[in-house]
């Protein structure tokens, strides 16, 4: 979208003042343990831009809550299944060798969009050491959701997805739908079913600040039939979903516990 586009989605600004107030008004509260996904685009035009949207979530939010983002830096994925673009082939093994290790203050997120990654350099904001599928935290429980985050299945039971679960947090969608939810691969984890699992590698930094090269498994996440989980979850479970408008934005507010459950059910019933 471009930005005359956003202009002439609103009729005034969007500030942060009236971010929170939409936010408030689809039912965002102070102390709540919120898991955004956002497209700044979507919100139509933002005075200040995305450093705006991150401002009125913390207004609203408060330190007393906490939020939570993706932050996956893909850039760090095996470069021999790329295909936005592929890359040469004999240009594999110099991006494994050389690329710099990953970096939780430093990274670039890929993909993710410019509230993430604005997100991601606030001072107080914390992101977990996953070098592929990081996540960003700020508030009361920050510390605690990126803390742990196990390098083996970087969606699965030992990371922020799981401690977003077990805070009974709230999933937002900002502009965004089901396709990009990320909760639906910890659902994945959880589904009882035979499912693969790779092996992959990226460079981090050792406990000395040194690079190293780790591997790690993970499940072979599928989020093509997301959109599908979405549709029929908000169906069946109409009260665990909120909608309203935040600016130009359709939005959503989504129980991120009864999704999950819900998905891995669905998973099993589904998939073959």
């Amino acid at each position: 979208m471009s930005e005359a586009d956003a202009i002439d989605r609103l009729d005034e600004p969007l500030t942060v003042e009236r971010i929170a107030a939409d936010l408030r008004e689809l039912g965002v509260e102070a102390g709540d343990a919120l898991l955004v996904h956002s497209s700044l685009s979507a919100l139509g035009w933002v005075a200040g831009g995305a450093p705006a949207a991150v401002d009125a979530l913390m207004g609203v939010v408060t330190p007393e809550g906490t939020i939570a983002m993706p932050t996956h830096s893909t850039q760090y994925t095996d470069p021999a299944v790329w295909e936005s673009p592929p890359v040469p082939d004999d240009w594999e093994d110099v991006i494994r060798t050389e690329r710099p290790a990953y970096r939780p203050e430093v990274t670039p997120t890929r993909g993710m969009g410019a509230i993430p990654e604005c997100f991601r350099t606030y001072p107080e904001v914390r992101r977990s050491r996953h070098p592929t599928y990081s996540f960003a935290a700020w508030g009361r429980d920050a510390e605690a959701i990126v803390a742990d985050h196990s390098y083996d299945h970087g969606m699965g039971e030992s990371s922020p997805l799981a401690e977003v679960y077990d805070r009974d947090g709230t999933i937002l969608m900002l502009g965004t739908d089901h396709d990009t939810n990320t909760s639906l691969h910890l659902a994945e984890h959880r589904a009882d079913r035979e499912q693969g699992v790779s092996t992959q590698t990226a460079p981090v930094l050792d406990a000395d600040g040194e690079r190293e090269m780790i591997s790690f498994e993970q499940l072979e996440y599928d989020a093509g039939d997301f959109a599908e989980v979405g549709r029929d979850f908000e169906k069946d479970y109409p009260d665990a979903v909120t909608e309203g408008q935040v600016g130009a934005a359709d939005a959503k507010l989504v129980s991120q516990r009864e999704i999950v459950d819900y998905g891995a059910a669905w998973f099993e019933e589904n998939r073959e």
